[in-house]
């Protein structure tokens, strides 16, 4: 941990004296496989990756095109061929081309061709959402129900399709194939060794590939380095083509310059909060010093010494990306706790659009909460607690909630429960966020308030039981 601390201060020093372009890149790194004879000059390669980020960018995009069930079928079919793949070659409905913002490549397969999000995707136990579901059987759960709703949102059970889907798969494809596959079981010796190609013909190791898929996985372009958070958060708004453009050609390759999900998020808690954090740097300089640490090997088998050191690398990166999907649950706890402070004074349509944004920041919350549970660490009670306290679905406006599903996979709402104590759920899920992951940008903190409703509510209860 030291070395990377150290190598990542020296990195941040070297950009600030000779300039931003000078800082490291993630590649390109030489050819280093035995008895290679092809063209190839560059051995990273992470173009499924990318791929898989566009998948899901676009699967977020198409879960606002249901009219309220009319389309169903067409919505739930547009939305399985970006979650299965399909044969035909899909359009990249986002990112896309904009006004200020050209983007090099339109379909998916220009990136890279027979790539899915559904093989990459969590299938264990996910406890997190009603009807006993593996992680995978959830995400088509939501699939079906998005495919019904208007515009991809459900008002009766207060769901925002898009951001649960999206939130939830960022732990569950992006997250999971990380750390608990790439970074963990294929750094062992007799997994993809470094002396032997990935697969035959590749032109790069079976560590230096494993390595890349990881990296692709991260989201953050090859010029994160000479970033800052601000930058890397308006490139992945589209909203700045200068940081982007890090060749000048004028256009953004999504390979390799646009800024992806979880490196956003990175950035995110970065740039917000207590400004305090350094995520986003910290993460891509890992991946950088093993990247480097695998070339270095020149494609000889890696020593024990250097798998020790490659996995403390590794560690780092998933103890940090760990933190980001906290932070991430913990920022939308607090926008929830706000959006129901606020809908108390409200009535009519300004009542209807704070519930829409209520609904939209559970949506990111509860997404971030099922991703936290996606890694390769079992987080035991502490996923007890949250799924508990966030609920399957959130306090609706006659103040019932989603408790479960029916054989046919109906939303069940058979509880009640008062805006206050559901506010007073969202401080608790801050509250074992900060001392489960230690998180420090924290932002939307509304933890100075949990003595206090803790208390107003303990004292009501008190005066109705006299």
């Amino acid at each position: 941990m030291f070395k990377t601390t150290l190598k990542l201060t020296t990195a941040l020093a070297f950009c600030v004296v000779a300039g931003a372009v000078t800082a490291e890149t993630y590649g390109p790194y030489p050819i280093t496989v035995k008895g290679y004879e092809g063209d190839k000059a560059n051995s990273v390669s992470y173009s499924g990756q990318i791929a898989r980020h566009a998948l899901h960018d676009s699967l977020k995009k198409a879960a606002g095109k249901g009219d309220g069930g009319a389309n169903a079928a067409e919505v739930e079919a547009m939305l399985l061929a970006f979650f299965n793949g399909s044969d035909a070659d899909l359009d990249i409905m986002a990112p896309a081309s904009k006004d200020g913002y050209p983007v090099k490549q339109a379909t998916v397969n220009a990136i890279s061709k027979g790539k899915n999000i559904s093989g990459k995707f969590y299938d264990g136990a996910m406890p997190a959402w009603p009807g006993d579901v593996t992680g995978k059987e959830a995400v088509l759960h939501m699939i079906k129900h998005t495919a019904q709703s208007n515009g991809g949102f459900d008002a009766e059970n207060g769901m925002d399709w898009g951001q649960l889907i999206s939130k939830y798969t960022m732990g569950a494809m992006m997250y999971n194939q990380a750390v608990d596959n790439y970074l963990d079981e294929k750094l062992e010796a007799d997994n993809k060794p470094n002396n032997k190609p990935y697969k035959d013909g590749a032109y790069y190791t079976g560590k230096e590939h494993s390595w890349d898929e990881a990296f692709g996985y991260w989201g953050g372009p090859a010029h994160t380095l000479s970033l800052s958070p601000e930058q890397a958060y308006g490139i992945a708004k589209q909203k700045d083509l200068a940081a982007a453009d890090s060749n000048g050609d004028g256009v953004v390759d999504l390979k390799s310059e646009h800024v992806f999900g979880p490196a956003y998020y990175a950035a995110g808690a970065d740039k917000g909060g207590t400004k305090t954090t350094n995520y986003m740097h910290t993460i891509m300089q890992a991946f950088v010093d093993g990247r480097k640490l695998i070339t270095s090997a020149n494609g000889e088998a890696l020593t024990d010494a250097q798998r020790a050191e490659l996995k403390g690398y590794a560690a780092t990166i998933e103890s940090e990306w760990e933190k980001v999907l906290a932070e991430a649950t913990f920022k939308y706890a607090g926008s929830v706790y706000k959006d129901i402070s606020k809908m108390g004074s409200l009535e009519g349509e300004e009542l209807a659009k704070a519930y829409r944004n209520y609904a939209k920041h559970w949506g990111e919350l509860k997404g971030f909460a099922m991703a936290l549970q996606t890694g390769k660490n079992n987080l035991g009670k502490t996923a007890v607690d949250l799924n508990r306290l966030i609920g399957y679905g959130p306090v609706t406006l006659d103040n019932t909630y989603v408790t479960g599903v029916d054989a046919d996979g109906n939303f069940l709402r058979d509880r009640r429960m008062t805006w206050s104590d559901y506010q007073l759920n969202m401080l608790n899920v801050q509250q074992v966020l900060v001392d489960t992951f230690g998180i420090e940008s924290r932002a939307n903190d509304a933890l100075a308030d949990l003595e206090g409703l803790a208390g107003k509510l303990n004292s009501e209860a008190s005066a109705e039981t006299d």
